[in-house]
């Protein structure tokens, strides 16, 4: 079986762009990122030697998750404008990198690249999400394990792997609870709001006690200490529950059916000169100076009905 990187790849881009001076070319366009991106795609895969990689993107907001709640991510501020103007050569770069691109317009790229995870490990294959969201903790597994950026704080920690145990051990509880967790400890980064006052150790304390799911925290509403949650609980039940949906992943969506690259050296070349970044494109000549095409040995299982599209 295979070895596969799955790329969130706006979680990438943006720690990316944060993450680099403000690098523009002469002319002013905005190149930080870009720098960023090629450089990191290149690291994990000097790091993992991974048989085939994928890029999730986001085409819009999740229509099922805003139908659920209208507030969905609506306090996120809009994508700052140097960034969105690198997008579309991030998409380029990755396509003259030789990897497949994966994106679907009203879902959520978290479910495409979940259900993609799945599937995979399903088949037999071990998969390294790229992401720092902490929603794929949900599906780590023997098979499936997220690759966390270096924090700023501290990036000289560098990339680290988070496996089953580190999941239980970051959070307080394991892989299966995620969702029941964050439905009560509430997610900000997604506009989710908690139960008022309810931290992660209670949260976690409540699942340990009450079987691991949320609905038997709700069963056991009358025991739970501090005894001062008891009748929010049950006041809340019915959010509580919303709230599990929307922190759920969607892993019923269709396999993606990418459309292998191989390394295209001379575009590459090419848009890393265009953009001035003379290293990166001294870089790609040594890289794919012998580009070959992925082997057939590593395709994915064959989905039912091709939903995807393909950057």
């Amino acid at each position: 079986m295979s070895k596969w990187l799955l790329v969130d790849g706006f979680n990438l881009a943006y720690r990316c762009f944060h993450a680099l001076p403000e690098l523009t070319r002469p002319d002013g366009f905005p190149t930080g990122a870009l720098h960023g991106w090629v450089k990191s795609l290149w690291k994990l895969i000097d790091l993992e030697q991974p048989d085939a990689t994928l890029v999730f993107f986001d085409l819009g907001e999740s229509a099922d998750r805003v139908a659920l709640l209208a507030d969905y991510k609506a306090q996120r501020k809009p994508m700052p404008d140097p960034l969105r103007a690198q997008i579309d050569p991030i998409k380029q770069l990755t396509r003259a990198m030789g990897l497949a691109g994966i994106e679907q317009q009203g879902v959520e790229s978290d479910d495409l690249l979940a259900s993609e995870a799945v599937q995979l490990a399903r088949a037999g294959h071990d998969v390294v999400i790229v992401s720092s969201d902490k929603d794929f903790a949900q599906i780590v597994g023997d098979r499936i394990k997220i690759m966390l950026p270096p924090p700023s704080a501290n990036p000289k920690l560098g990339w680290r792997l988070l496996d089953a145990s580190g999941v239980r051990e970051k959070f307080g509880v394991p892989p299966a609870e995620i969702a029941a967790y964050l439905a009560l400890v509430g997610d900000t980064s997604d506009n989710i709001p908690g139960l008022d006052g309810v931290g992660p150790k209670t949260a976690a304390k409540w699942l340990a006690e009450c079987g691991g799911t949320l609905e038997g925290v709700i069963a056991k509403a009358g025991e739970l200490k501090p005894e001062r949650f008891r009748p929010q609980v049950v006041a809340e039940a019915d959010r509580l529950r919303l709230n599990l949906r929307l922190t759920t992943l969607n892993l019923a969506l269709a396999g993606a059916s990418p459309e292998w690259r191989t390394p295209q050296p001379q575009e590459l070349v090419r848009l890393l000169d265009g953009f001035e970044m003379r290293s990166s494109a001294a870089e790609a000549r040594r890289r794919y100076a012998a580009a070959e095409p992925v082997p057939a040995s590593i395709a994915a299982p064959t989905p039912t009905e091709q939903q995807t599209e393909l950057f």
